[in-house]
């Protein structure tokens, strides 16, 4: 509870290899909790016009970010096509003592140091395929997907199963109607339970 007496806020995160339909069931979860936001990452890429600071991203200097790191200030974060990104400790911190829920889409190592952060005020949801057969059929049917890069996204779906049992929940999605209603079910429980009081949280470095 936070000093006021409300509810903290409580974090969820999702996990899936790409083509597993995590961003439609995330939206749909969204839509069925309205009181949930999803989480805004920090990045270093330049706004884009229409963007607003603390909307769509945090927008940080290279400079910012780095230093960032070094005082242990981010949940995860990684370096990809030039940019850094990365969630905000602090900001994540305050979402929960203003009582807010959050949704997170992370990679499966950056939702284990979520987890080693936050403990039982999060709740891990890892989202599997069918089959890798089906996996790389929706992968195929993006046509977005040259065979090199078809090949290195299965890769990687392959390794990121392997964490999948170290989550607090799995779903496979085959049919997605009941993917978003097992999930839904599962975050509401989760919302509902009592909370544990604990002390703040802090980053080991």
């Amino acid at each position: 509870m936070t000093a006021q007496g409300k509810r903290e806020g409580r974090l969820v995160v999702f996990s899936a290899p790409s083509g597993t339909g995590k961003s439609t069931i995330a939206r749909r979860i969204l839509e069925r909790f309205p009181s949930m936001r999803f989480s805004v990452s920090a990045t270093t890429r330049p706004m884009r016009e229409g963007e607003l600071d603390g909307v769509n991203y945090h927008f940080l200097s290279t400079e910012e970010f780095l230093r960032t790191v070094d005082e242990g200030g981010f949940i995860e974060h990684e370096f990809f096509f030039g940019n850094h990104y990365g969630t905000l400790l602090e900001k994540t911190r305050e979402a929960m003592r203003e009582g807010t829920d959050l949704l997170f889409d992370l990679d499966v190592k950056g939702a284990m140091n979520l987890k080693r952060l936050f403990g039982d005020d999060s709740l891990l949801v890892f989202l599997k395929p069918p089959s890798m057969e089906v996996l790389r059929e929706r992968l195929r049917s993006r046509k977005s997907e040259d065979e090199e890069s078809l090949k290195t996204r299965l890769e990687r779906a392959e390794l990121e199963l392997g964490y999948a049992d170290r989550f607090d929940r799995v779903f496979v999605n085959d049919d997605l109607e009941e993917a978003v209603e097992a999930v839904g079910r599962a975050i509401e429980n989760f919302l509902s339970t009592k909370q544990t009081t604990r002390n703040d949280v802090s980053q080991t470095r």
